[in-house]
């Protein structure tokens, strides 16, 4: 905002480019999965990724800075949702994938590219239709009238939206809105991203096991932001990675793949809108309206987790060939 001059509204286009590329790397993945192999469509998302990522450090004019974010979006989709389909079939996937995010969240991807190639198969052991069947066509159509799929997604559209406004807007609102110094508010947005990174290493085991009757009261971080926001973004890590664990209990088997890419999909509309929304909110009535808007998202994520969690223990779908229709 500073560097071009802008201000929250405007600066907030950029969460639309990079979630338009993320939700088209959404939808893509499936088909870049069953053409090229798992290898392939993540080293080209890698590839995607650093190529945006250079051309930004030139700093390039304001118009072209928005749009680049179309190609950081695609690659980053890309390499999320193909990660998330590797890991969603293994054993302990559940927390595999707290981890992957855990480990997303202090910049693995590091030499990702050059891992993908030497270590990644060529394709998934059971792989899902080539493109080329019929049987795979229609897959993301298919994909969309699970009730499953669509539930994850509108969950995720709320969790990432709710996670992304507080990170975005968060040190505006500690500074403007609580005084506190720039110092300050900078090391407690530092502490809210360390505390979704720790949580998925830390709760997830507790995921797959009985939980202690008693767990941690994280709760009400606007009492005492400068301390308790980290308590509470811990609480929130494993909400993402977790509901992917889960996808292939809700979808036919030969779905998954795409189901994934589609929910990924749907969360980087949250990702765009919601974050874009609460800074135009703060722009016109103030900063403090953060808080209760971010209230108002957590129980719309709560409200689309009740059905999801009813479903969870409900058998799975057959998969008569993928009858995509």
């Amino acid at each position: 905002m500073s560097d071009y001059g802008v201000d929250r509204a405007t600066i907030g286009t950029t969460f639309f480019t990079l979630s338009a590329g993320y939700a088209l790397a959404g939808l893509a993945t499936g088909w870049l999965i069953q053409r090229f192999g798992i290898r392939m469509a993540l080293t080209a998302g890698g590839g995607a990724y650093m190529l945006a990522g250079l051309y930004l450090a030139i700093r390039p004019a304001f118009v072209a800075f928005v749009l680049v974010q179309l190609v950081t979006g695609f690659g980053a989709g890309v390499l999320e949702s193909a990660l998330n389909v590797y890991l969603a079939g293994s054993p302990g996937a559940t927390t595999r994938l707290n981890r992957l995010h855990a480990f997303f969240g202090v910049g693995a991807l590091i030499g990702l590219m050059v891992g993908f190639l030497a270590v990644f198969p060529v394709r998934l052991p059971s792989s899902p239709p080539k493109a080329s069947d019929p049987a795979a066509r229609g897959l993301v159509r298919a994909a969309l009238r699970e009730p499953g799929v669509l539930l994850c997604g509108a969950m995720l559209a709320v969790y990432v939206g709710l996670e992304m406004s507080m990170g975005s807007w968060g040190f505006g609102y500690l500074v403007q809105g609580r005084g506190l110094t720039a110092s300050l508010a900078g090391y407690t947005v530092s502490g809210y991203w360390l505390g979704l990174t720790l949580g998925r290493f830390l709760i997830s085991p507790w995921l797959v096991s009985p939980p202690p009757r008693r767990s941690p009261g994280c709760r009400r971080p606007w009492r005492s932001p400068s301390r308790r926001w980290y308590c509470s973004a811990s609480s929130w890590g494993p909400v993402f990675p977790t509901t992917m664990a889960i996808v292939p209990q809700l979808t036919q088997p030969g779905l998954a793949p795409t189901a994934i890419g589609v929910i990924n999909a749907a969360s980087v509309v949250g990702d765009a809108a919601l974050p874009w929304v609460a800074g135009a909110i703060a722009q016109s009535s103030g900063v403090w309206t953060l808080l209760p808007y971010m209230l108002t998202l957590a129980a719309l994520q709560f409200a689309a987790w009740r059905p999801l969690a009813r479903r969870i223990s409900a058998p799975k779908p057959a998969d008569p060939g993928l009858q995509t229709g």
